[in-house]
């Protein structure tokens, strides 16, 4: 199963991202438990931060998009009507202050009040790097409390919007929603590249077939064991496992490659451009995931003139001839 949602027919859902310039952005994903009052919750924040932009890919490139555990800014034993923020409120003015200073834009779950001062949501806010409220995802399934309850009194969202950053664009889940199939293919359909996964769950498993099945990158956030970066193809990229920060460079203008003869395992590729294209094959799973590194050249046009084709544009040349042949034998 690889981006068989991107491949249902070639006149649907999918299209190529082969054929735009080389799009580099860099992601940080945060294993970090949140704890205590609202500053000491805003010096994890800012800790996460400085962690990430002194390694060495946000020191030459500097920061694209940071994600933090659901949860993050505020959770108490409590109701969640008592422990709701405003977006106008002084803790989230200092958080949108942190976010200017990184220049980057920050995917910050927080319980919100509504503006109508009697709702409030489990809510993931992200922010643009100039720490401006860019969207708001409001978690679709809270989990249901003994009483009956979500989480504590919150109301469930009703969309899965999909966000345009500067570098692309971004849709979001928090924790439980990652179990509904529904909610992962609404983003593929509003045509998100990177889904932000802030949890309370270390999960991989689901999250990886997901990206391997709408052919986009997926990043999760969660207070313990695991922050993760899945690839289009399902791989593992990126990953922490102890508390602390991940960082990692991908490019969104990339093509993903079954095995042929004539890619020889990436190799075609590397030999005709040498360090102007980018990726990695893997044999185990016949596949690979190439980009450019270029801006004069795309992927796509490196790919035709090696004849070389992606794979959703393979599985629906295989089907129409498998029709065709099944047509024929009637």
């Amino acid at each position: 199963m690889v981006c068989l949602s991107a491949a249902v027919t070639l006149q649907g859902a999918w299209k190529t991202r082969a054929d735009a310039p080389p799009r580099k952005v860099v992601i940080a994903s945060a294993q970090l438990r949140f704890g205590g009052t609202p500053e000491e919750r805003l010096e994890i924040f800012r800790r996460g931060f400085e962690e990430a932009s002194r390694t060495e890919i946000a020191g030459e490139r500097g920061l694209d998009l940071v994600v933090f555990p659901e949860f993050a800014l505020q959770r108490e034993a409590r109701e969640a009507a008592d422990q709701a923020i405003g977006l106008d409120e002084p803790i989230v003015r200092q958080l949108r202050e942190i976010v200017r200073q990184h220049r980057a834009w920050t995917v910050a779950p927080i319980t919100l009040r509504e503006a109508d001062g009697e709702r409030c949501s489990n809510a993931a806010v992200l922010f643009d790097r100039a720490g401006e409220v860019a969207g708001v995802f409001r978690k679709v399934h809270p989990m249901v409390d003994p009483d009956g309850r979500f989480e504590a009194g919150v109301t469930p969202g009703a969309a899965y919007p999909v966000f345009e950053c500067d570098f692309g664009r971004v849709g979001i889940l928090i924790c439980w929603d990652m179990s509904y199939p529904e909610a992962w293919t609404a983003l593929a359909e509003g045509g998100a590249e990177i889904v932000a996964l802030p949890s309370a769950s270390p999960q991989t498993l689901r999250p990886a077939a997901e990206a391997l099945r709408h052919c986009y990158y997926v990043v999760t956030s969660t207070p313990r064991d695991n922050a993760a970066l899945f690839d289009p193809i399902g791989r593992t990229v990126a990953q922490v496992t102890e508390s602390g920060m991940l960082v990692h460079e991908v490019d969104l203008s990339y093509a993903v490659v079954h095995w042929s003869e004539t890619l020889r395992n990436g190799q075609a590729l590397t030999e005709r451009y040498g360090d102007r294209v980018d990726g990695s094959y893997s044999s185990r799973e016949d596949t690979g995931i190439f980009w450019s590194n270029d801006p004069a050249i795309t992927i796509g046009e490196m790919m035709r003139e090696l004849e070389l084709r992606e794979m959703p544009v393979t599985i629906e040349t295989v089907k129409r001839a498998r029709n065709r042949a099944v047509g024929a034998a009637r």
